[in-house]
């Protein structure tokens, strides 16, 4: 099972790094697969150890891939940082790594989890724009048709039920998307 988390690392010099990212549950943790090149890579080699944080603020998850918003707070958290506001977390190290030219795999050991927030509820248009982050992360990869109707289906869950947080990050994912047509027609 893959849970669509965000993860919190820490470069050698301290410097908070946020991405989202999804986990593959294993039996002691997590399996993370960082693509080739990235910060979370990189910090991940350099320290050997992370957060996954659990939340439902869409804005995150939108804000990363965009680059509409990187600057949210965080916290100290074992060998790493946390976001200041997640429903919980779980710090992890990495227990053995396993190199691949395009996406190395992280064994991670969760040894800390603590709950911030009460989780109230599912939201499709939450799910909607976690999964137009995933498009967007993948501009470049994909077919412009494939994209136009994946964004086209999950409106219909962003428009049924969004709040003010999931229209703002629908909203900067529609913008992005915009901005790489634009730019790749030109």
């Amino acid at each position: 099972m893959i849970r669509e988390t965000i993860v919190t690392t820490a470069s050698p010099a301290g410097v908070a790094h946020i991405a989202p990212m999804g986990a593959t549950l294993t039996a002691g943790g997590y399996l993370l697969l960082p693509f080739r090149p990235s910060r979370t890579l990189d910090n991940l080699l350099a320290s050997g150890a992370g957060v996954l944080n659990f939340t439902d603020d869409a804005r995150v998850f939108a804000g990363c891939v965009t680059g509409r918003r990187r600057d949210w707070p965080t916290l100290p958290a074992g060998a790493s940082v946390r976001l200041a506001d997640t429903l919980a977390h779980a710090e992890f190290v990495v227990e053995k790594v396993e190199d691949d030219p395009v996406r190395p795999r992280f064994h991670c050991r969760v040894v800390n989890s603590e709950s911030h927030g009460l989780f109230q509820g599912l939201n499709r248009a939450v799910a909607a724009v976690v999964e137009g982050a995933v498009l967007v992360s993948r501009l470049h990869l994909l077919p412009a048709d494939e994209v136009a109707r994946e964004m086209a289906r999950l409106a219909i869950a962003v428009e049924k039920t969004a709040g003010p947080a999931e229209q703002e990050a629908w909203g900067w994912l529609v913008d992005t998307v915009a901005a790489h047509r634009a730019q790749v027609a030109s």
